[in-house]
């Protein structure tokens, strides 16, 4: 009751008269795409403002960002949220943590799946494998400096493929780029023409924390605001496990 009560006082925020509805532009990861594109109609439903979303890769978006794109809001990985703040591109404070994702495995269907279930287990289905795909979004940063630190970089880079930043790893495999592949698992979950695994052993794993901050080009600082508070709300949690990310 209490979680319906702390909902509808949400909710309220946004009530809002149709004339002085808006609409904002958001800058946002794959990595939440599934999630938002639930929720986002929701928000337009009870706020009467509208959300038009740019989707891109991190790196991306900090191009554009640091390029002075217009935009309201921004969602990409906490730190990236804090580097933009210090580099100037978002407001000071303005940093609010939405959604917990972790890496996951894919294979292409077909294909036997591999052990993940240790980091052993992980490195023997590396090596074997004739062909592997990462990202060049935060996994893709994870594993690379996890494979040096194991000792197996040099012999996986002749096989290694990264791809630039906004492709995804699983429409990649689905081409035939690669037989293993990794990724955030809110992106490998809803790629078509391939058989998702599951997560990283939890020793190897890397929490990457997407968060939204407010860009200082913004022009309606108030909805974008807004649409975070929603963004946020706990009775959120089974759209966010859904699609593959947890409550921060």
């Amino acid at each position: 009751m209490r979680k319906l009560t702390l909902y509808a006082a949400v909710l309220a925020v946004f009530s809002v008269c149709r004339v002085d509805a808006a609409q904002i532009t958001v800058l946002s990861s794959n990595g939440v795409r599934e999630a938002l594109t639930e929720l986002i109609p929701q928000f337009e439903k009870a706020s009467g403002h509208r959300v038009q979303v740019v989707w891109d890769g991190t790196l991306n978006i900090k191009k554009r960002v640091g390029s002075g794109e217009v935009a309201d809001l921004v969602v990409v990985p906490a730190e990236d949220v804090d580097a933009l703040i210090a580099s100037g591109g978002l407001t000071p404070g303005s940093r609010v943590d939405l959604a917990k994702s972790i890496i996951g495995v894919a294979v292409r269907p077909g294909l036997a799946k591999p052990d993940v279930s240790t980091s052993e287990s992980l490195k023997r289905a590396l090596l074997a494998a004739k062909s592997i795909v990462i990202s060049s979004g935060p996994s893709g940063v994870h594993l690379l400096d996890l494979w040096k630190k194991q000792g197996i970089l040099d012999t996986l880079q002749p096989k290694l493929k990264q791809l630039p930043s906004g492709q995804g790893v699983g429409e990649a495999m689905a081409r035939g780029e690669g037989e293993l592949g990794f990724q955030q698992v809110s992106e490998l979950l809803h790629a078509s023409g391939i058989t998702y695994v599951g997560p990283l052993p939890s020793d190897i794993q890397k929490v990457t924390v997407f968060a939204g901050g407010v860009p200082k080009t913004a022009k309606d600082v108030a909805v974008a605001r807004d649409f975070l508070t929603f963004l946020k709300s706990p009775r959120n949690a089974a759209v966010l496990k859904k699609a593959g990310l947890e409550l921060p």
